[in-house]
């Protein structure tokens, strides 16, 4: 994305939030800029023969921090991609595997292309020498560097780089474990997804368990109700709407996309809303809501949640002052710039910053990494005796209702749910759940204790720049 006029870059904007925080530590001197500066940015050139002709392409691979080994951090595919960009995503993985305990450094990758333009056969060929000229330098390694999906990849392109890796490294029995993000047929893990929409849904779901934090922002109760703007309805925006509007009774009032936005006040149906976008390439003449032509005017509605779900620097100088939401939570990576940030603190908005809200991709991809390291899937040693044993205490319910005098029953559905034993999925899901409630927890009781911060993101940074130091401290760094 371009800078805005006036604005710090986005690779700056990161280092500004993190000088914030590491003012209020007392660090070792030149800790801070250790821990701050990107170690290493590789920039790759490759040619690919397509069409007739040579095409050539310039990928990015960033290495931010190596406090802790593999490092982190998704591909994505996107004309935008620069150094910038890159460096400044590979810091806030580190970040953000710090805040969750994720025991990775930070890491990030890019390459400059758009994949609408080529056919599928075209990106297995494009995907396959970018991986190559990653792996030749130990770019991507089980124990070195874990890639992932990001904007314009997915599951296919993982499963690609995985079977590159495979074929250069043919004794490697952890192969599989070279990159997260994959198909289940080809080492992936139920729930990986959805696994960032759920992570803002259960970040959210935490933010409303204390009433003190929602008060906040103006606001009170639980997420029943509340009316809820997502800006972009990618794979993050489209799961955590879908999961906020169906489970936890949130009316997405807008959605906004690249070609506009579509509105209903009583709640759109996200589900179908997503349908159409596929089907027709954006949200224009959608009929189940009212079409706006400029879409990004929509960041500014009357909400209860801000949800930005797609590119960095969508909040910026030029919009910060007349945004309304009370609460953001920053979904997409960046989404607010540094100087935008400073309008809305000032304002009282609060923010749940990106470093915490979008760490339930790189959650779910270290559980991926783990079974693949382990070679066995969640649940398969447990599931069955979970059941059984759980069926012994239905079985003595049954046999004293049978024997008792007083008439009863088990509640309708009770029995099946259960006796059903916990499949790959639910533990997915619950390792997830405690993943951000631990790491929300950490946060607040900075936010609330700890003198001269007023804001979850300075917060954030705390507690993950102290662990970092930790972790560099522990070495004799």
């Amino acid at each position: 994305m371009q800078t805005q006029a006036g604005e710090p870059s986005f690779r700056q904007s990161v280092d500004l939030m993190f000088n914030r925080a590491a003012a209020l530590m007392d660090l070792p001197p030149g800790l801070a800029e250790k821990i701050r500066v990107c170690n290493a940015t590789y920039i790759v050139r490759f040619g690919v023969r397509l069409r007739g002709e040579i095409r050539t392409f310039t990928g990015y691979r960033s290495v931010h921090s190596e406090h802790m080994e593999p490092v982190k951090g998704g591909i994505r595919y996107a004309l935008a991609v620069n150094q910038d960009e890159v460096e400044a995503l590979a810091a806030l993985m580190t970040y953000k595997c710090a805040l969750v305990e994720a025991p990775f450094g930070g890491s990030k990758g890019g390459l400059c292309i758009d994949p609408r333009e080529y056919s599928e056969e075209e990106l297995e060929k494009i995907t396959r020498r970018f991986a190559y000229e990653l792996i030749k330098r130990d770019l991507i390694n089980p124990a070195q560097n874990v890639p992932a999906p990001d904007m314009g990849t997915g599951p296919r392109e993982m499963a690609i780089i995985a079977d590159q890796y495979a074929r250069m490294h043919t004794t490697d029995i952890n192969a599989r474990a070279c990159v997260t993000g994959k198909p289940i047929h080809a080492g992936g893990i139920q729930g990986r997804v959805e696994a960032t929409g759920r992570g803002v849904q259960y970040a959210l779901r935490e933010f409303f368990r204390y009433p003190e934090d929602a008060a906040k922002a103006g606001l009170s109760g639980t997420l029943e109700g509340k009316r809820v703007v997502v800006q972009g309805l990618g794979n993050v925006g489209y799961h955590a709407a879908l999961f906020l509007s169906t489970e936890d009774g949130c009316k997405i009032t807008h959605v906004i996309e690249h070609d506009g936005a579509v509105v209903n006040e009583n709640g759109l149906d996200i589900a179908a809303l997503r349908d159409w976008i596929v089907a027709h390439g954006g949200v224009k003449d959608c009929p189940l809501g009212t079409y706006h032509a400029e879409g990004a005017r929509l960041l500014e509605a009357e909400c209860d949640i801000l949800i930005p779900a797609a590119m960095e620097g969508v909040i910026n100088l030029h919009n910060a002052a007349a945004i309304k939401a009370p609460l953001i939570i920053e979904a997409a990576n960046g989404p607010v710039t540094a100087g935008a940030d400073e309008i809305l603190r000032n304002k009282g908005t609060v923010i749940i910053p990106d470093l915490y809200a979008n760490a339930g991709g790189v959650t779910v991809s270290y559980f991926e990494w783990v079974k693949n390291l382990s070679h066995i899937r969640f649940g398969r040693m447990q599931r069955r005796q979970e059941e059984s044993r759980h069926q012994l205490l239905v079985d003595e319910l049954e046999r004293i209702s049978r024997d008792s005098s007083i008439n009863w029953t088990l509640s309708p559905g009770f029995k099946e749910k259960y006796l059903r034993g916990a499949g790959e999925l639910e533990l997915v899901r619950s390792g997830l759940d405690d993943t951000m409630r631990a790491a929300y927890q950490s946060m607040r009781q900075v936010w609330w204790e700890r003198d001269g911060v007023h804001d979850l993101r300075t917060a954030g940074f705390l507690v993950s720049i102290g662990r970092v130091a930790k972790a560099y401290q522990a070495k004799g760094i």
